[in-house]
């Protein structure tokens, strides 16, 4: 036997636990492809919808949930991001559907839709529930972590099940397997084995597995990054140009011993020194380039408190998102900034890069970088998404020796494009089939 056909023997194609709709059963107030994609989560039952930002993942998820509620007759619950719970239920109402962000059921009615925020998931009893919604599902990355297994845990009794997220495998296919496990697809150790290699580098794909996986993934998950991946027109669907520009600058460090000069950022402890020496330097070179257009509304990234109260400090008319902030008000200040009553928005990815949509802003300054991809590409899609209407513009404030976390940043962007590519060649090839 071929290792191909010890693949095919291998593959299961992801069984329907859902009900048949029609095109013409899902909400005209989505565009047709994404009415399509609906009816076909609700006929798979349990699903992935790995849409790229701006696609309409909320609305598409929000239908669903209501799809769902309505044949069961029990509620369907979203779990998303703290700082898009909000703006889900706002999205509801534009489509004329009713959901209710409650933090104990306590606080829902007794069907219909709601939405929660991820540190509320325990309150919520998973045998009341029809339906479960991960929404910017790629929090199950955590592939050894707490969360992950408690999530996957969590909503193993909810017949229907959807996965929502624009980034499946930001760093490594290795992290499909958490979707694969959360949707109960197939378990992420039989996954490993019939798909990867584990060696001193870690998991990574078998060579001559990596088609027939995309393949096997296209029954229960949908990639997509424009419309016409599923064969419809793209109008409307171009983005504009995206700017990255790099701005160093440069900040005398002490070198060690025998050497002229510092070369490098050393391991964790030499990232976080040069991000603290270089503070200063970076934090004015952002206001600089705010107040060469002040008039932009400016989303800034940081990573520390110290630069983001710097930030504030020195930028009137600005609002810093601070983590000891109540959900309302952090709430208030993303919708501040979105209807424009907050000019400058300084907060942090791992706050604020997740689901929020500002297409009015296309100016961003990230304050220094860390080196998660993921994190970089959520949130410059906070504004650089459909629906943005000029060219974006987004400033790296970096020092010389910071480059070398933009390198890793950018090989990382790179792998996870090839992942992509993998994945709408495969859908390109079996979307139909199902229709």
């Amino acid at each position: 036997m071929s290792y191909a056909d010890f693949l095919a023997a291998k593959q299961r194609r992801q069984c329907e636990n859902g009900f048949r709709i029609g095109r013409d059963d899902v909400s005209t107030a989505l565009f047709d492809w994404q009415r399509e994609g609906v009816a076909w989560a609700v006929g798979k039952g349990r699903a992935a919808l790995w849409w790229s930002t701006g696609l309409g993942k909320t609305r598409a998820q929000i239908e669903w949930g209501r799809i769902i509620s309505r044949h069961t007759g029990a509620p369907t619950l979203i779990v998303a991001p703290l700082a898009v719970c909000e703006q889900t239920v706002r999205e509801a109402v534009r489509i004329g559907v009713e959901a209710t962000y409650a933090r104990t059921p306590e606080n829902a009615p007794d069907t219909g839709l709601w939405v929660t925020n991820y540190e509320m998931v325990d309150h919520f009893d998973p045998r009341h529930l029809a339906g479960a919604v991960l929404d910017e599902a790629s929090i199950l990355k955590q592939s050894d972590g707490k969360t992950r297994t408690r999530l996957i845990k969590h909503f193993a009794p909810v017949d229907y099940r959807l996965s929502c997220t624009a980034t499946p495998a930001p760093n490594d296919p290795e992290e499909l397997t958490n979707q694969a496990e959360f949707l109960g697809v197939m378990p992420r150790t039989e996954m490993l084995a019939a798909y990867f290699v584990h060696d001193q580098d870690g998991w990574r794909l078998k060579r001559h597995a990596v088609g027939p996986m995309y393949r096997w993934m296209t029954s229960w998950a949908m990639a997509m990054r424009t419309p016409s991946d599923i064969g419809y027109p793209d109008d409307g669907y171009i983005l504009p140009e995206l700017h990255i520009i790099p701005e160093i600058v440069h900040v005398d460090m002490e070198a060690p011993d025998g050497q002229l000069f510092k070369a490098d950022l050393g391991g964790i402890g030499g990232r976080s020194e040069v991000r603290r020496l270089t503070l200063d330097a970076r934090v004015q070179r952002a206001v600089e380039l705010v107040k060469a257009e002040p008039d932009e509304p400016w989303l800034l990234w940081t990573g520390l408190n110290d630069e983001a109260s710097a930030l504030a400090a020195a930028l009137p008319g600005s609002v810093n998102v601070l983590g000891s902030w109540t959900p309302e008000e952090k709430a208030a200040a993303y919708l501040g900034f979105a209807d424009g009553t907050v000019k400058y928005l300084v907060t942090k990815p791992s706050m604020s890069a997740m689901g929020l949509n500002f297409q009015h802003c296309a100016r961003q300054a990230f304050v220094g970088m860390n080196d998660s991809w993921e994190m970089w590409f959520q949130a410059i899609r906070r504004s650089w998404r459909y629906g943005q209407k000029r060219e974006v513009n987004v400033h790296a404030v970096l020092s010389h020796l910071e480059s070398q976390i933009a390198d890793n940043v950018a090989r990382k962007g790179r792998q996870a494009d090839r992942m992509v590519d993998g994945m709408v060649a495969a859908m390109r090839e079996t979307w139909g089939k199902d229709r």
